[in-house]
């Protein structure tokens, strides 16, 4: 019996994230350390345990549960089968202990808490209409890089690394990227930008060799530029085509063909794409974003052709953040100018309907008065905590977006390892303190778009 009670002891949950809610089911996780130690980053190390959810819609009744399959110190449990706009109430738990929410000062990031450790939610409703298809977002992979968590180069802020052992983490979750979209039932895929570390010839080859596991480029899959994916100087870069603006344009050589710009539209089934460059410019990549005049142009001429036409817009910078410390250093966003010019164009163009950017590393859905009907929905960055995409579920009748972490035992592990970015201060800035920011559903006319060919 001692020996049973110093097991459990040796256990803490921790970290606790309801992460994903659509009408039917949520993903919640959580991390099991052992007490009273330090793994050299600031956290408890990692302790396997068992773990299950039990949940029902009484806070005193709580009669199913799910249970995983093995013991782990990276928890993913999902329920599934729940009814749209009911509320339930869970408790995760290992070793019969309750699992503690991760502090959010501006949101709660396991749901409403309630005595005894035990959360509520409420279940959307599913968005209108019959279920067209479905589209994962993502961006900043960073295929390359080797420390995460370093913010502006500023000397003070300490790096974290990957794990000894371990394959390099820009790999890991790019794999778990992937197989987590397909799982989920993604027919296509956009990444909006980053997707390199520096655009260093092969980690440009090695994430198109990546995503080409979802399927082709150009058909299924779509990419933009993002800063760290412009053209730089250097013998590195000498084997590439000459950049537009500087150096050599390695990230044009690996995803575009010749003199074709590196923005553009495609037509799925009625739905218009358009993926833009936000850094259409010369820079060492610590600035603002920004597009190019022709590119500037070209954008409000496409927009305007077709002004009712289904239509979602991608591309590395938001047009503006909100609520994020780190947009005091004025590079988190595109230049504001060009962000108003856009959104004055939006506000004429009835079939906007979203606006996906990366850059910020972060969930944050944003709707600004000037474009009242568009939602600029920032993605927490594939390649470090929360680690993971957002899957656009595209109906005839609105559209539901939501944040799903990837499921793979090693990018769970690299997830929570990089939790401690900025000194475990990283999920305030990430994470997204609203359920919304990670979870929301859209009404909205979109009967003009059609479904994919079932063959």
């Amino acid at each position: 019996m001692r020996t049973e009670q110093a097991d459990a002891d040796a256990v803490q949950p921790v970290n606790l994230e309801l992460v994903t809610l659509t009408e039917t089911s949520a993903v919640i996780t959580w991390y099991t350390g052992e007490p009273g130690t330090d793994d050299g980053l600031g956290r408890m190390r990692p302790a396997p345990a068992d773990g299950e959810v039990v949940y029902g819609t009484h806070p005193s009744r709580l009669t199913q549960t799910v249970a995983e399959d093995a013991d782990t110190a990276y928890h993913y449990v999902e329920l599934t089968g729940l009814e749209p706009g009911r509320t339930y109430y869970y408790q995760a738990r290992s070793r019969g202990k309750a699992a503690t929410a991760t502090p959010l000062v501006g949101g709660q990031a396991a749901g409403d808490p309630l005595a005894g450790g035990v959360y509520r939610f409420t279940t959307p409703q599913p968005p209108p209409g019959r279920f067209l298809f479905s589209i994962a977002l993502c961006n900043d992979l960073h295929l390359g890089e080797t420390v995460a968590g370093l913010v502006g180069q500023l000397p003070w802020i300490k790096g974290i690394e990957q794990a000894p052992g371990r394959p390099p983490y820009p790999d890991v979750m790019a794999k778990a990227l992937v197989e987590d979209a397909r799982r989920r039932g993604a027919t296509y895929l956009l990444a909006a930008g980053d997707i390199s570390a520096e655009a260093e010839p092969e980690d440009v080859a090695r994430a198109k060799q990546l995503l080409d596991r979802f399927g082709a480029h150009r058909r299924d899959y779509f990419v933009a530029r993002g800063n760290h994916d412009r053209a730089h100087e250097g013998s590195d870069y000498a084997s590439c085509s000459p950049g537009r603006w500087q150096g050599g344009d390695c990230f044009r050589d690996g995803f575009f063909d010749g003199d074709e710009p590196t923005y553009f539209s495609r037509d799925l089934h009625g739905l218009r794409v358009i993926g833009l460059d936000t850094y259409d410019k010369p820079g060492d990549g610590g600035d603002a974003g920004g597009l190019s005049a022709e590119q500037l142009a070209w954008f409000e001429r496409e927009l305007a052709a077709d002004r009712d036409r289904p239509t979602i817009v991608f591309g590395h910078h938001p047009l503006f953040v909100e609520n994020a410390p780190l947009a005091l250093t004025g590079s988190q966003s595109l230049d504001p100018g060009q962000a108003l010019r856009i959104l004055t164009a939006y506000a004429r163009t009835p079939g906007v309907l979203l606006h996906h950017a990366g850059h910020t590393h972060r969930n944050q859905r944003s709707v600004f008065p000037l474009a009242p009907a568009v939602v600029q929905q920032e993605v927490a960055a594939v390649k470090e905590y929360p680690g993971g995409f957002t899957l656009l579920r595209i109906h005839s009748g609105g559209y539901a977006l939501n944040f799903y972490k990837t499921r793979a035992e090693l990018a769970r592990e690299w997830s929570e390892r990089s939790r401690q970015e900025l000194a475990g201060l990283w999920p305030q800035l990430s994470f997204g303190c609203r359920v919304t920011d990670r979870n929301s559903v859209v009404t909205r006319d979109l009967s003009g778009i059609g479904r994919p060919d079932p063959t």
